[in-house]
Formats: C-alpha cells, structure tokens, sequence
C-alpha cells in the first residue's frame, strides 16, 4: 500500500498512525516558540507534500516497469525522502519541551515518528545504519535455498508453495528448514542496527526505538503494552480451541510421534512458512465427508466468466451503494489490473495515491477467483480512506491508528456473504444455515490462528529493543514467545547462531508489525458497527450492509478525520465505543466456539 509518503527500506521505513494528543495549551506558551514551530510544520508539510509526489511515482515506475535502472531511480527517490525527514525532525527537535498547544505538538510528534528507525545524530553512524537497513532488506529478497546442488536454489514462493501443497513431513522440514537458514548472517548485523536505532530514537526522547513505536497509540507507551496484553486475553480462549482441534486433525493425519496430542504444533506442518496462516492445511483440518455452504465463488467467476474488470466494477459499486462517489477516470486509466504480457511487474496488491487526491489506483494482477475478489473490496477501501482524508494536512494523512488502514478493507470483506453474492446476481439464493460452522472454521485458520504471531513479532523487538535479549539469545527467546503465545514450536533444535526471526521480511525490513494484530481485531469491530447501523437482524457473521447509506455515512465521517483526532476519537465516529474490543471478534465466530468445545470435549486442551 503507497500512502503520502511510503515506506521505503529498512531504516527509513514510514510509521502510519495517530500519536498522543499531550493535554490542554498551557497558560504560559511562548508565542514567538508556537509561530516559529507553525512556521516549521507548515513549511514541512508543503515539502513532503512535494517530495511524497515524487517518490510515489518513482514506486510506481519501479513496480510496474522492473529494470536496473527504474530500481535505482525508486532507491534514490526512497533516499532523498528519507534524508529530508531526517534534517525536518532535526529542526523540530529544537521544540522539545516547549510548551505549546495541543495540535502543534501532535503535528511534531507525528513528524517525528515518520521513521521507524530515527538514524543516530552522528552522521557516520547514521550512513552505517542506512548501510546495515539496505544490506539486511536486500538478503532477504535475495534469500534462496539451494539442495541438493547450488543448481536447484528455490526462494520463498517456491518454499512456500511446498508448505502449502505438500504433505510430505520430509518435504516440509526441508523446506522449512532451508528458508530459515537465510536469518544466520543476518544476525550480528541486526544487533547493530539495533543499536543505532536506539540511538536515534534516545535523540528524540524516547527509551528506546521499541518505545518509540508504542507513542503512536495516543497512550503512552506502557498502557498501550496493557491494552494489547488485555486485547490478547480477550481472544486467547478462542484460539485455544482452535489450536486444540488442529492439534486433533494433525494427530490423525501424521501420527502422535510428531504432532504430541498434548502439546505444541510444529511449524512447518500449518500450511506457511511461519504458521501465521492455517488456511492451507484446511484440507487436513475439515472432517472427512463434511462441507461448508457450498458456494464456491471461485467457480461461479470462472463459469460466468467475469473479467477482471467487471471484479474492479463490482468493488467500486459496493462503496458507491454506501453512498461513496465513484472512482475518477484515472483510476481506470492508470490502475494496473492483468499482468502484462510484455514485462514483469511486482504483482503483490496494492493501493496508490499519486500526485493528487483524484489519482487514486490499484496494482494487482487479477485472477477470477474468490480470493482475488476479496482483495479488491479490500484494496479499494485504502483507496476511499485516502480520498476522504485528503483535505488533512499532509501530517494528518494517515489511518487514526496503524491499524485502521488494513481493517477498513478488512471489514468490507466480510461483508462479502452469501446475501451479498445474491443481492449482486453471482447467487441465486443464499445457502441454508447448515454449512456456516465450517465456513467460520475456514475463516477462523486465517483470522483467528494469526493472532498470537500478530502480537509475537513486536513483543519480541520490544524486548530486543529495551535490551532485554542479547544476540546469542535472540532466536530462544523468538521461541519462547511462540510457544507461549501460539503453542507452536520449530521442528528441529535451534542454537544461538541461528537467527529465526530473520526469515519473516518485517524483521530485517524493520517494519511495526504490532498494526496487524489490531487490524484483526478493529475489522469485526467496524464490521458490527456497521451491520448494526443498516439495521442488520440475524448472525453477525451472515450480515451485509450492502446499500446501506446510514453505515456509508458512518464510515465516512471516520475516515476524514484521518490522523487528525486520536483514534478513540475516531473509532467512537464509526463504533461508538472509545475503545479497541475484541467482542465483536467473538462475536461473529460464537458458533465456531460452541462447536470447537463440542468438539473437543474430553480431549486435551492448551499445551
């Protein structure tokens, strides 16, 4: 997803969200100090305005047309961004302290924490971090595993396709094994950038950069631990009966010589490279004989052959029936929808805002499948939260949180329900109620098996970063959370020069990853808010609010406030509550509870 200014390698990576609006103006502010830091913000903006225009289109060039020269051309651009934000927090820095009104310093710390790692105040210290971010983000892009001979090097897409389609425990381990042997070099190195990163941030005032990623939660650092602890004890039970079924389903599918019925999972045998997504191995998981809904939306595409275009259309008129406007021409001029045929393109989806608020687009290489059909409800809605924040000052271009941003086009995939399908035509009538506890079952091996790695991740760095892990304790520790979070467990012994954590691109790629986690949990919070406001009766999980102009306006309201209000404030617009709530979570998936515990009845639970 490009936003006003979007991320770029490792140490210059942006930081998305609202941060902690200090109290009321106090009575002694310094007038000249509150001109001077208005006069310093503003001229900022206008400049990031100029330059976000500049490295945006460079992205573009550099996804869209792949060669060595629209590479470098994207770097340089990434760089001159970076260096710019760099000399703007310098100059701001001379505010801290100072007192002044409560809009002036969010805007100060918000440009503060446009990098997630602020490079250090010496200046060969910080080339050494920018040196070590690259250097870390391009190993693991070039990250191959070659057995048995330097002739047979397969990289992630291939390693990964193994852990999804194999069932082979020999061709998993191998897999997962040698994509793992990517993070040993990187280890030493990362230490380093750690500590430079800590450098910087302790420039700006903060702890740590761990902490300094936690101000952006308009809380301060410690109490958004304690809401993510609280959020995560909310969700745990579910999860707890999730794993124990999949334990069950593994056992009876590979033995209890390598699944133990009472304890962890193996990674490498949930379907992904990191058993953060279980949807793979729904296969082994859904009893034999047993089916869901029966719609298959993929088959339905296919049969009625629906253009990737016509998949664009039906998108853009579940906004519009929310009362959103219509997408500009633009869009349709300038998106890319197929993989072209003539060059390679980075075909990840994702969501753009160029060089002005009508040139919004996507990037995707449509497949008419259900999963793409998913993705472009999801990536439009990125695209409708920048438009309805682009009047905000260019600080305030943002989700009200980190998480925001992903749980807008979240929650409107969830509205893709069997009512929905039939209210569109792709559905002659929606299907009984018979099958809905295997499609939340489906659903739950995506949504629910990947909270415990959404909060590990950074619970990890938070410790790596106040210094509470050394080097040689690193991958140990990336475990120990794991486990005790996840009940999963790496296959084979790991030792101290193993470097675990290095194999999932949001370490060495030095990106927040905490956003995820609340993602998960403020999709179905919006969701439920806005069933509710289109006046939906019935099970959560069965509710569309398709055409609902009450639910559009509610939404709307939200998402113009972008980063300007804290997200309580913002969340409350849509919600009503102040709060991030897991119940609307549970909620929707209390069928899929009451069965699990059914189901497991008697049989081991927790590990």
């Amino acid at each position: 997803m490009t936003l006003r200014v979007p991320a770029a390698a490792a140490s210059v990576a942006i930081v998305l969200g609202a941060v902690r609006a200090a109290g009321a103006q106090g009575a002694a502010a310094d007038t000249s100090s509150v001109a001077a830091a208005r006069r310093l913000l503003d001229a900022a903006e206008r400049e990031l305005t100029i330059r976000s225009v500049k490295v945006n289109r460079a992205g573009w060039i550099g996804e869209n047309f792949i060669t060595h020269d629209t590479e470098v051309l994207a770097a340089d651009a990434q760089a001159e961004v970076a260096l710019a934000i760099k000399r703007l927090v310098d100059e701001a820095r001379r505010f801290d302290g100072a007192a002044l009104p409560a809009d002036v310093r969010r805007r100060l710390l918000l440009l503060k924490l446009q990098l997630a790692a602020p490079a250090p105040p010496d200046s060969v210290d910080a080339a050494e971090m920018s040196r070590l971010g690259a250097g870390l983000d391009a190993d693991y892009g070039r990250g191959r595993y070659c057995n048995p001979a330097p002739t047979s090097c397969r990289n992630l897409d291939d390693l990964a396709r193994v852990l999804a389609e194999s069932r082979n425990p020999d061709s998993l381990l191998d897999a997962w094994r040698g994509w793992h042997t990517i993070g040993v070099p990187m280890r030493d190195r990362y230490a380093r950038f750690v500590a430079l990163a800590n450098e910087g941030a302790r420039a700006m005032g903060f702890a740590d950069a761990g902490a300094m990623w936690r101000a952006g939660y308009d809380m301060p650092p410690d109490s958004f631990v304690v809401v993510v602890d609280k959020l995560w004890q909310e969700v745990r039970p579910l999860y707890v009966q999730l794993h124990a079924f999949v334990r069950r389903r593994l056992v009876a599918r590979y033995g209890p010589k390598l699944v133990p019925p009472g304890g962890m999972l193996s990674v490498q045998l949930l379907g992904d490279m990191w058993g953060q997504d279980w949807s793979n191995i729904a296969d082994v998981v859904i009893p034999p004989g047993a089916s869901g809904s029966g719609v298959d939306l993929t088959a339905i595409l296919k049969a009625r052959k629906v253009a990737p275009l016509d998949m664009v259309r039906t998108g853009e008129r579940f906004y519009v029936s929310l009362g959103f406007d219509s997408l500009p021409a633009t869009f349709w001029e300038r998106s890319l929808f197929v993989r072209p045929k003539d060059r390679d393109v980075v075909c990840h989806a994702s969501a753009w805002y160029i060089d002005d608020p009508t040139d919004l687009r996507i990037k995707m290489c449509i497949e008419p499948n259900a999963d793409e059909f998913r993705t472009i409800h999801h990536e439009l809605g990125h695209d409708y939260y920048f438009r309805a924040y682009k009047d905000q000052p260019f600080l305030y271009q943002a989700g009200a949180n980190d998480g925001f941003h992903e749980a807008i086009g979240d929650a409107i995939a969830l509205s893709i329900t069997p009512r929905y399908l039939k209210e569109i035509g792709l559905l002659d009538a929606e299907p009984p109620a018979t099958g809905d506890t295997l499609d939340l079952l489906r659903l739950a091996l995506d949504h629910v098996a990947f909270l415990p790695f959404g909060i590990t991740i950074d619970k990890w760095r938070w410790e790596v970063f106040a210094g509470k892990v050394t080097p040689d304790q690193y991958t140990k520790r990336w475990w120990e959370l794991r486990g005790s979070y996840g009940g999963v467990m790496p296959p084979i012994p790991r030792s101290a020069t193993d470097f675990d954590p290095g194999a999932k691109y949001h370490v060495p790629g030095n990106v927040p990853y905490m956003r995820y986690f609340l993602a998960q949990i403020l999709e179905f919070q919006f969701y439920r808010a806005m069933c509710r406001a289109a006046g939906s009766t019935g099970p959560l999980y069965r509710c569309s609010y398709y055409g609902s102009k009450e639910a559009g306006r509610r939404l709307n309201a939200m998402l113009q406030l972008g980063a300007s209000r804290p997200w309580p404030e913002a969340l409350a617009t849509l919600t009503g509550q102040r709060q991030m709530d897991a119940t609307a979570l549970l909620d929707y998936f209390q069928p899929l509870m009451v069965w699990l515990e059914r189901q497991n009845k008697g049989a081991p639970v927790e590990w």
